[in-house]
């Protein structure tokens, strides 16, 4: 089980689809920086972080195996920035 121990964001003051970058700490040892929060068409969601590749593709650096990590992980994120970011 992931067992995130903290959760920082940081608000994108100006306008665009990326609202906040997020980073993680799993189990107090290891941090995960430059989560994306987006504003997409459906709503608010997640995006790990990543490079461009020499294709020009964006490959993850870093990213949950299993969908439902990754579902878990996207809602403690977007609970964590509509609790600080939203009610500013």
């Amino acid at each position: 089980m992931l067992n995130i121990t903290d959760i920082r964001m940081r608000k994108i003051e100006k306008e665009g689809k990326m609202k906040a970058v997020a980073s993680i700490t799993i189990d107090d040892e290891f941090v995960v920086h430059d989560i994306k929060v987006i504003e997409g068409e459906k709503g608010l969601f997640i995006a790990m972080p990543s490079r461009k590749a020499t294709d020009g593709e964006y490959k993850d650096i870093a990213h949950p195996i299993r969908s439902e990590t990754r579902a878990l992980l996207q809602d403690m994120i977007l609970d964590k920035y509509k609790k600080e970011i939203l009610e500013q």
